[in-house]
């Protein structure tokens, strides 16, 4: 299965996978309305530790602790990516704490939110993937 790989020497931590993440994921056509004037909220995010960047998203375990540990059944195993159900979620978080990566997290509209790769959008490679402008993000499969 391909999933999002990153290559933190490469990474130049300038967010921009977080801004083309949140426009993909806003529903709009135009990235400016979108995104002006208002806080995102990405399904990736940059970390900087010990002066290095990284992004940091879901890697679609295959045994994956926050799918056993939701108690709605909110999250779901679809050919190898999982996904959220937002209406099932009750917001308890107990997935989030389960996540060893750090790679699920609140959203503002109090269900949680993860990469589901963009498989809900229509775009064939994830946008982080795209707009990455030092190709630093890449979606591959790998042994």
């Amino acid at each position: 299965m391909k999933r999002i790989y990153v290559n933190e020497k490469w990474c130049l931590g300038c967010h921009l996978c977080e801004y083309y993440c949140a426009f993909a994921n806003s529903g709009s056509d135009d990235m400016v309305k979108a995104l002006k004037d208002i806080t995102i909220h990405p399904r990736i995010k940059i970390e900087e530790r010990q002066g290095i960047s990284f992004a940091v998203s879901c890697r679609h375990c295959e045994e994956p602790l926050c799918v056993k540990s939701c108690i709605t059944g909110a999250l779901t195993i679809h050919d190898g990516v999982i996904t959220i159900d937002s209406d099932k979620c009750v917001g308890c978080y107990t997935c989030i704490l389960s996540c060893p990566y750090g790679a699920v997290m609140p959203s503002g509209s109090g269900a949680i939110q993860k990469c589901e790769l963009c498989v809900k959008n229509s775009f064939g490679t994830p946008a982080c993937v795209q707009g990455c402008p030092n190709k630093a993000i890449v979606y591959e499969e790998r042994a």
